[in-house]
């Protein structure tokens, strides 16, 4: 039996009614995963299946996304579901690898009083494409505090479309795998999925699609 030893750290789990301020919040957890892209990457594990491929291309989930689609056809905006998909595949990476967390969820993210305090649990951390890290400007982040976030990392179009495109994957595979089993993930998801789909709308109003490496 494995047994590991971690330092306690001081903190809540980042719940909305924890956080004071959800634009401070976003610019102290883009800072921390810019710091972390800086480390150095020599030895990091690739992307492999002990953490579901993140950090790695999003083709390898391409045929559960569409079938995901296909299934929740009548019940989504499918249309729109494959143009967000199509543009995330199109938006190619060419980037050396980095450090990424991989589950940066709200679960994964203490606040002590009120404000962004750490990151924990690194069990889906590797070196590569740090997209799948900005799933958080959709599951947690709204205007102001999505905007603040994403200039903390200065994600470019490419970048940000990725990322589009990791959180429409999970969102799809729950509402798909769950709608008849689990109504309250189920409405969670799809609210996830509506913001990016809203999100690539407004990125496609200003011609932002422009893929750059």
């Amino acid at each position: 039996m494995a047994l590991s030893v971690y330092r306690w750290i001081e903190g809540e789990t980042a719940t909305l009614e924890r956080i004071a301020s959800l634009p401070q919040f976003a610019a102290g957890l883009a800072q921390f995963l810019v710091a972390l892209q800086r480390l150095d990457p020599a030895g990091g594990p690739a992307p492999r299946q002990h953490n579901f491929f993140r950090g790695g291309p999003l083709s390898v989930y391409d045929g559960e996304t569409r079938q995901a689609i296909a299934a929740l056809d009548g019940k989504i905006d499918t249309g729109a579901a494959s143009a967000v998909w199509e543009v995330a595949l199109a938006a190619t990476w060419h980037g050396a690898p980095v450090w990424f967390h991989g589950d940066v969820s709200w679960g994964n993210l203490l606040v002590r009083q009120g404000a962004f305090s750490a990151v924990i649990d690194f069990g889906t951390s590797g070196v590569g494409d740090p997209s799948c890290d900005l799933a958080i400007a959709w599951t947690l982040f709204e205007g102001k505090s999505r905007e603040v976030f994403r200039a903390g990392l200065q994600a470019d179009e490419a970048t940000w479309a990725r990322g589009r495109g990791w959180t429409l994957w999970k969102a799809l595979i729950t509402v798909a795998g769950h709608i008849d089993i689990n109504p309250v993930e189920v409405e969670k998801s799809r609210c996830v999925i509506d913001e990016v789909l809203a999100d690539h709308l407004r990125a496609d109003r200003r011609g932002g699609h422009r893929h750059s490496a």
